[in-house]
């Protein structure tokens, strides 16, 4: 049997999430029907990790088993032929026995987009949140590099959150500002927040991007970042920003190249 670890790009608005559900319409359940079709195996696929509803991916991970002889360079075309044009298998890569997306894997990056404009951009009404008013930028930065290093989350997940430990580290934080050129509104762009880490909590990355939004918006300073983490009260901090606006960017390992440049 070959371990094979896949990378794929989705658009998941039309989608119930990565993780089969029962109504059958999650990118898991294309994935391995679009193997099923290919291989005619019956198998399961691990991913490096679940998107709710609504979330995409730029470079999500899974691997699976499979007893197919079919040349490692020629999965990605086979398999886009037979998916949905909002699933894209970009990379394919034939890994030890021992590799596992999910628990292999050694860094995460999400990127949460804001488009800050008066009016939406129709084009990217499902991969960004539409913020009409403005935003200010330098606080939102700096809240945003208050979540770097080992922290406990309680006040940054959802209250269903399942795992036993809220404890994350945070490896680093990015905020991206692209400004453009509009003749009807001087501040019109897009805000792009990144967060890498070892591994993230039901809606963590939602709520900080939340978070971080109420103080581009005055309603919080950044200096009450330390003390809603130390508050361990979800009661402490910002909504839970919309799930379009979401991105599962890269995930990183030691052994399987991921970068999609």
């Amino acid at each position: 049997m070959r371990n094979i670890a896949m990378v794929v790009s989705y658009d998941g608005t039309g989608y119930s999430g990565f993780q089969t559900q029962p109504d059958g319409n999650t990118i898991q359940d294309k994935l391995e029907a679009a193997i099923r079709h290919l291989t005619g195996e019956q198998l399961k696929i691990i991913g490096s990790g679940r998107t709710d509803a609504g979330v995409h991916a730029r470079g999500q991970v899974f691997n699976f088993t499979t007893g197919s002889q079919i040349p490692v360079e020629r999965w990605c075309l086979a398999l886009n032929s037979r998916l949905p044009h909002d699933i894209v298998v970009r990379a394919a890569q034939e890994v030890p026995a021992d590799f596992h997306a999910r628990r292999s894997a050694k860094r995460k990056t999400y990127r949460y987009s804001i488009q800050r404009s008066k009016f939406p951009d129709v084009f990217h009404r499902n991969t960004r949140f539409h913020h009409p008013m403005p935003l200010a930028v330098r606080p939102m930065r700096e809240a945003l590099a208050a979540f770097t290093g080992e922290h406990n989350f309680t006040s940054f997940c959802s209250t269903r959150t399942p795992a036993e430990s809220h404890v994350r580290t945070i490896f680093s934080t990015r905020l991206i500002d692209e400004p453009y050129a509009d003749p009807e509104d001087g501040d019109a762009g897009v805000i792009h927040l990144e967060v890498t880490g070892s591994g993230f909590l039901y809606n963590m990355v939602r709520i900080i991007a939340g978070t971080v939004i109420e103080v581009g918006e005055g309603k919080r300073s950044p200096s009450e970042i330390p003390l809603i983490l130390a508050g361990e009260n979800r009661g402490l901090a910002g909504p839970t920003a919309v799930p379009h606006g979401l991105t599962l960017w890269n995930v990183e390992y030691n052994s399987f190249q991921t970068r999609l440049d």
